[in-house]
């Protein structure tokens, strides 16, 4: 029998919103019917934000928001000012951020994934932007080696830089570390430094692929 090849990935590298909570767009839709926003309003301003922080030059509120430039107060008074609500009123700035991811929910088999890795040895980091969210931070110190949440550093996914830094935090290379997240310019990111990606689309399949990679039992 041929020897047992030595585990090659000794780090996972996740996300947090979408990945190691339900969906975002679950989240949004739930926000946008409890204050009666206009949807396709919504998502029209959204989409073009959204395109333009990943794709474009320069910046917009969205990569101030995530970068630590633009306070969330500010960024919620921006995005309030471009909705309505399906009668056409205003939309409160105040708690916008806090009320579209109220109904973020964990998901429980992919911190249990976690867990089980880091119990086998595996290192785990946190790599996040953050949209002046409420992380559960009691959680961390029992999940993760590293955390690293974009406002805080002052850099943004997909910014090589800030992969670098996940990197630096685990002391270890690129090869060495897998990186989990639900989009996929970040995940291209992170493969072009010679990260592995998963492109996560659901707890099992994450699961698997982890599995595959001898991360878990």
């Amino acid at each position: 029998m041929p020897a047992e090849q030595p585990k090659t990935v000794k780090a996972v590298i996740t996300d947090w919103g979408g990945v190691l909570t339900s969906p975002l767009n679950d989240a949004v839709g739930t926000w946008l019917a409890a204050d009666r926003i206009d949807a396709d309003r919504y998502r029209t301003v959204m989409r073009a934000w959204v395109k333009q922080a990943y794709d474009g030059a320069g910046s917009n509120p969205i990569h101030g928001l995530e970068d630590g430039s633009l306070a969330p107060a500010e960024f919620e008074r921006l995005l309030a000012a471009e909705l309505l609500t399906v009668d056409g009123g205003p939309v409160a700035a105040p708690g916008l951020i806090s009320r579209m991811f109220g109904a973020f929910a964990p998901v429980e088999p992919m911190y249990e994934a976690l867990r089980a890795a880091r119990a086998a040895g595996t290192r785990t980091a946190l790599l996040s932007n953050s949209w002046g969210n409420d992380y559960p931070r009691d959680l961390f110190a029992d999940l993760f080696d590293a955390v690293v949440i974009s406002c805080e550093v002052g850099m943004r996914k997909p910014d090589e830089r800030i992969f670098r830094h996940a990197l630096g935090l685990l002391g270890l290379d690129a090869a060495e570390c897998v990186f989990i997240d639900d989009i996929e310019h970040n995940i291209r990111a992170a493969e072009s430094l010679g990260i592995r990606g998963i492109h996560h689309t659901s707890a099992d399949a994450t699961i698997a692929e982890l599995r595959e990679l001898g991360l878990l039992p």
